[in-house]
């Protein structure tokens, strides 16, 4: 990243409180006006939809001290949720594709265009900052960043966003369909999570084009033996 100096506007990021606000500053520094990170969650699991978060906060702000969703205990995620979500004039978006999407356009369109409507959803947004690999279609100039939810402040704020939405979601599915364990595994396919789909069957919410799912409803001949 440019070495530019701190002043105008841009200049406050670098003061607001957390260390992977860097790449904001950049962008701002280039001249862009509002700055929004995206980033999914759900991409593995045999259950439940694929959720995609869109966070800009406003320049010059106070932010929470976040960091990569993955190295944060669910306490301390709930907690920062509330905190990003109190951020004056913060802007946050979550958008969630279905099961049946999932089944019908494969997991990794249904993840690009959750992370593309989350990003339309926040039109103030002139430039996107992406976790991991590129993402088409997206509406405004945009970069990715490899690991970018422990670089960024925006896309940290997002993958927060989008855990804490997805795994209240997966609490509330586990009384619909209990004795799957999807509060505890949130539809990954942990080894409890696949006994009971042998037991209890696939669910209207289980992905039916993934191998462990597909095998239940269409298990492969069994092999003759030869000898």
């Amino acid at each position: 990243m440019s070495g530019k100096g701190k002043g105008g506007e841009a200049g406050k990021l670098i003061t607001a409180g957390n260390e992977l606000l860097a790449w904001e500053y950049e962008k701002y520094q280039a001249g862009f006006r509002f700055v929004v990170g995206i980033d999914e969650v759900g991409r593995g699991p045999l259950a439940g939809p694929v959720v995609a978060a869109a966070v800009g906060f406003p320049q010059g702000v106070e932010i929470p001290p976040v960091n990569d969703s993955k190295q944060l205990s669910e306490e301390k995620r709930e907690l920062l949720d509330a905190a990003i979500r109190a951020v004056p004039g913060v802007k946050i978006a979550v958008s969630e594709i279905s099961v049946e999407e999932i089944d019908r356009i494969n997991i990794l369109r249904a993840t690009h265009k959750a992370m593309k409507e989350a990003a339309e959803a926040i039109p103030e947004a002139d430039y996107i900052l992406v976790d991991g690999l590129p993402v088409p279609g997206l509406p405004k100039e945009s970069c990715n960043i490899v690991k970018g939810d422990a670089k960024s402040a925006s896309i940290a704020a997002a993958s927060i966003i989008a855990k804490v939405y997805r795994d209240r979601l997966m609490i509330e599915l586990d009384k619909v369909y209990p004795g799957y364990g999807l509060a505890e595994n949130k539809g990954y396919g942990t080894a409890e999570h696949l006994r009971a789909l042998k037991v209890l069957g696939v669910t209207p919410i289980h992905r039916r084009s993934f191998a462990p799912v597909r095998n239940i409803l269409e298990p492969p001949p069994e092999q003759m033996e030869l000898f």
